[in-house]
């Protein structure tokens, strides 16, 4: 096996070659080049400052609140969005009519790119809205959606809707992989739906939860395009992510907070992914 091992490993690398070039080029070079500015004083000077851009961090109090909402948003958005996404899957799993127009309508917000359709999401939550407008007509006061600590739930509905028909894909497919002989043996033992859901389609859905669970929290990390689109540069406290302090650091060239902004979002979602990465093997490990 060695000798076999290594005689394939020339061709092996040959063929990995482009992919290791440009992931070596895009990703792992210009991160390289971010850690090394978030210690310095400025990039023209390069002088070696330490830890003083992560403390000057540290004392902002911008960064304080884009990084708390950070983590709201993410430990809000991610639970919704995965709750949302499975009972799709399990409602498109079965007999439901036009499954496969609802199936076409979810994947829609995948393929319309996000800047065409925000003008809708602002028509509907602007001040003199449709929203707005429905209200008074039932007698109730206008909200102002954005400007309020509605912005935080506004954008909650927005990251729902975009990311909801990946999940859902996601899902389908572990469904399917799923042997049907499993429900069809539980039911002639007299097992129910939430017997069947808790004790066959949950375990059985392992792999595939922890899948979603992970590309939730990247995906609940990358909200400032969208709110960016609809709430501009500087929207509502609640709604201010560290992706947004990291854009306005970028348009006044303060290259030190931006970097170091940077990479302690890099760490944060890499210990997260680690975190879940264990437990994942240790769940694992406790059903073998």
């Amino acid at each position: 096996m060695r000798q076999q091992y290594r005689r394939d490993a020339p061709l092996v690398l040959l063929f990995l070659a482009p992919s290791l070039a440009g992931f070596l080029l895009f990703f792992i070079i210009p991160f390289g080049a971010v850690v090394y500015y978030s210690f310095i004083d400025n990039p023209v000077s390069g002088k070696i400052v330490g830890f003083d851009n992560y403390a000057a961090l540290q004392a902002s109090g911008s960064f304080r609140k884009a990084f708390v909402n950070s983590l709201l948003f993410a430990g809000v958005s991610v639970p919704l969005l995965f709750a949302i996404s499975l009972g799709l899957s399990l409602l498109l799993k079965g007999k439901l009519p036009f499954r496969q127009s609802l199936r076409t309508m979810f994947l829609l917000p995948l393929v319309v790119p996000v800047a065409s359709v925000i003008l809708v999401w602002q028509t509907l939550f602007h001040w003199h809205g449709a929203i707005n407008h429905y209200l008074m007509e039932w007698g109730l006061d206008p909200v102002d959606w954005m400007n309020t600590r509605w912005a935080f739930a506004v954008m909650l509905v927005v990251f729902v809707w975009k990311n909801a028909g990946y999940n859902l894909i996601i899902f389908l497919a572990g469904l399917s992989n799923i042997p049907a002989e499993q429900y069809e043996s539980a039911s002639i033992d007299g097992a129910g739906a939430f017997r069947q859901f808790l004790h066959i389609t949950w375990p059985g859905l392992s792999p595939t939860s922890f899948f979603v669970i992970v590309m939730s929290i990247v995906q609940s990390f990358k909200v400032f395009r969208e709110t960016y689109l609809v709430a501009g540069a500087y929207p509502n406290d609640s709604i201010y992510t560290l992706q947004h302090f990291m854009n306005n650091m970028f348009k006044s060239l303060d290259y030190p907070k931006l970097t170091a902004a940077a990479v302690l979002l890099s760490i944060v979602i890499g210990a997260v992914v680690y975190v879940l990465f264990r437990m994942e093997r240790r769940s694992r490990e406790a059903l073998q």
